[in-house]
């Protein structure tokens, strides 16, 4: 039984006991106590029904407890609390449940389809550092989503249609000549390196030919790039693609049909502040020369997703893009009601720390740090912990010279050793002629609080990744796995493993330590770190 499943049989049990409907126990969940507490789990709900019930709330809490006893140990306390304490069967069983691999799949998550793109930019350069925040949190999210069970597929974007790709033509164009790049153009060395490797024929092309060879040379590096990163892809789907299929005239003659644009001043114009709280202001759709503006363009986009069957979209944005997501919203939330839900997420930029120096750095002007340049550096196993130990929401210095220890100061090295120490353990024990797999009465086992501490920290895992499904954002997922790796060097410290004159208690605590390493794997596992055997 995971805590879900145990929260919603106490909810019955709860409905049954003050004949309430469920819309009334929304408040009902299991809390972790404090640590000076002596319980397992948590019930704060007796506060809040209150006015529901009439009653106080303390009362409320002996009656739930009352109720509640059947099966734990339950304990009312002020000023409306109940404490429950699990019997050692419960914590057993518990943990086998862990062992099933769609354990945490469950409802709502089951049986959606979630379109999950990110990463997605103008081809105009090498991966960096900010890409390699966004590709962490995305393809999190992918890996924690599925295990809840929902269908994901994840989505590169490729904008290959545009200004800032035409530009880059010509930036790769003036290169090939001997040139400088156009006002604005790009300035990085990567442009000098793909000049010098263009073919004797390049003496002829148009600008055109210039940007197609440029995306396509980028495109390469990018998929290269994620997939050293653990990065893999279900579709690039390239912006051209949506313009051959007819898509942005498609999505202007419903908006049109809808009565939500208008012209002015010789452009057509998306009537969102008129329509909807979520915008501001009207939005450009089509320039008076013409020419779509990206919004448009991206509104088709969205559009598509909804046409191939998402029920939920989550996009993935640099933090250049703060005022994208109220005309998104607006147009997304008028042409799609009721299709499904639509989440944008904006992540900060990264500032890049050796020693004590800040580097700040600028894709244009071609002095920034390239993801790839990183990870050679430092792994991938290190930038993606760091990366995903941040909320997307907030600012990241990636500090390298602790990204490069082997010690347990840098976060990933801490969890990935207890990873490693338990394998090694393991190998001990066959040593020694102590069975892994044998099994134990464990009815004659007394569990002692650190065994107790970290079969209960293991129980939390589903809840953590829940919360990171909630709050979109992998970094509640590698707190949990530090303060794991802490509860086992906790128990490790005080507790004999191998022990051949007490072998029941060598089979629990191997048992025990199994669980430990394969949630640490699991939990790597979704943050796409590797999980060691030696270190």
């Amino acid at each position: 039984m995971t805590l879900s499943q145990l929260e919603a049989g106490l909810k019955r049990r709860a409905m049954a006991a003050f004949a309430l409907e469920e819309g009334a126990l929304a408040g009902f969940h299991l809390a972790a106590p404090p640590p000076h507490i002596d319980a397992d789990v948590s019930i704060a709900w007796p506060i809040a029904a209150a006015k529901l019930l009439r009653k106080p709330p303390l009362k409320i809490a002996e009656e739930l407890a009352a109720a509640l006893s059947v099966d734990f140990e339950a304990k009312p306390v002020p000023p409306g609390f109940v404490n429950l304490k699990f019997r050692d069967a419960f914590l057993f069983e518990a943990l086998k449940e862990l062992e099933k691999p769609d354990c945490f799949a469950q409802p709502p998550f089951k049986g959606e389809k979630i379109n999950l793109e990110f990463v997605s930019a103008n081809p105009t350069g090498p991966m960096h550092l900010a890409s390699g925040r966004g590709a962490t949190l995305g393809d999190s999210l992918a890996r924690i989503f599925r295990a809840l069970g929902a269908e994901v597929a994840t989505e590169f974007y490729v904008n290959n249609v545009g200004n800032q790709v035409e530009l880059l033509g010509r930036s790769l164009k003036a290169r090939y000549e001997g040139g400088e790049p156009p006002e604005n153009g790009y300035q990085g060395a990567y442009l000098k390196d793909m000049a010098a490797a263009l073919p004797a024929e390049a003496a002829g092309w148009t600008d055109a030919q210039f940007s197609e060879y440029a995306v396509a040379e980028i495109l390469k590096l990018h998929k290269a790039d994620m997939k050293s990163f653990g990065v893999e892809f279900d579709r690039w789907f390239l912006e051209s693609e949506l313009h051959a299929a007819g898509g942005p005239a498609k999505a202007l003659t419903e908006l049109k049909e809808r009565g939500m644009v208008y012209e002015k001043d010789g452009a057509v114009w998306f009537g969102a502040a008129t329509e909807l709280e979520s915008d501001d202001k009207d939005r450009v759709l089509v320039k008076a020369d013409g020419r779509n503006t990206y919004f448009l363009n991206d509104i088709a986009y969205h559009l598509n997703k909804f046409s191939r069957g998402f029920t939920r979209l989550i996009d993935i944005l640099g933090a250049d893009h703060h005022g994208y997501v109220p005309r998104m919203e607006a147009a997304v939330g008028a042409l799609a009601p009721g299709k499904g839900g639509f989440k944008l997420l904006i992540h900060q930029h990264v500032a890049l720390q050796r020693g004590t120096e800040l580097i700040k750095m600028s894709k244009r002007a071609g002095d920034f740090i390239p993801l790839k340049e990183l990870v050679d550096e430092v792994g991938a196993d290190a930038c993606r912990f760091f990366f995903a130990a941040r909320g997307p929401h907030t600012h990241l210095t990636f500090d390298v010279d602790l990204a490069k220890k082997h010690s347990n100061d840098n976060p990933v090295f801490y969890v990935q050793y207890v990873h490693a120490r338990i394998c090694s353990i393991f190998s001990n024990a066959a040593e020694k002629g102590i069975d892994p797999a044998a099994g134990f009465d464990a009815a004659a086992i007394a569990i002692n609080a650190d065994e107790r501490a970290l079969m209960l920290k293991l129980l939390w895992l589903e809840r953590t990744l829940l919360d990171c499904a909630r709050d979109y954002s992998p970094h509640q997922l590698t707190t949990y796995l530090m303060e794991l790796a802490a509860s086992f060097h906790s128990f490790y410290d005080k507790c004999k493993v191998l022990d051949p004159e007490h072998r029941d208690v060598s089979a629990f605590r191997l048992f025990l330590l199994a669980h430990v390493k394969a949630v640490i794997a699991r939990g790597l596992g979704l943050l796409g770190v590797s999980a060691p055997e030696r270190m």
